[in-house]
């Protein structure tokens, strides 16, 4: 994991902590894994799970996903030109 992204977890991942400092950090990352919907063994989360879920949890409801957002366009026409390559 690159310094910027443990700052981006550790970011994150405090004010939840906050929120709930009667856990443990392992209770909190059960308790995230959890609430995405993360059924696999606590050593294998993946850092992106943690940080969306941070992430999609500190944004409004209805909130397009962070990096599908960064894709998406309004107007189809638009959208076409650029998977063709012809707009950027």
């Amino acid at each position: 994991m690159q310094s910027h992204r443990v700052n981006e977890v550790i970011e994150l991942l405090q004010p939840y902590w906050l929120k709930n400092a009667e856990l443990s950090l392992v209770e909190v990352l059960i308790q995230l894994a959890q609430a995405a919907g993360y059924e696999g063994e606590l050593e294998a989360i993946p850092d992106d799970l943690i940080i969306y879920h941070l992430k999609m949890l500190n944004s409004p409801d209805g909130e397009m996903i962070p990096g599908i957002k960064k894709d998406c366009e309004d107007d189809f026409k638009t959208a076409l030109l650029k998977a063709r390559g012809l707009v950027k």
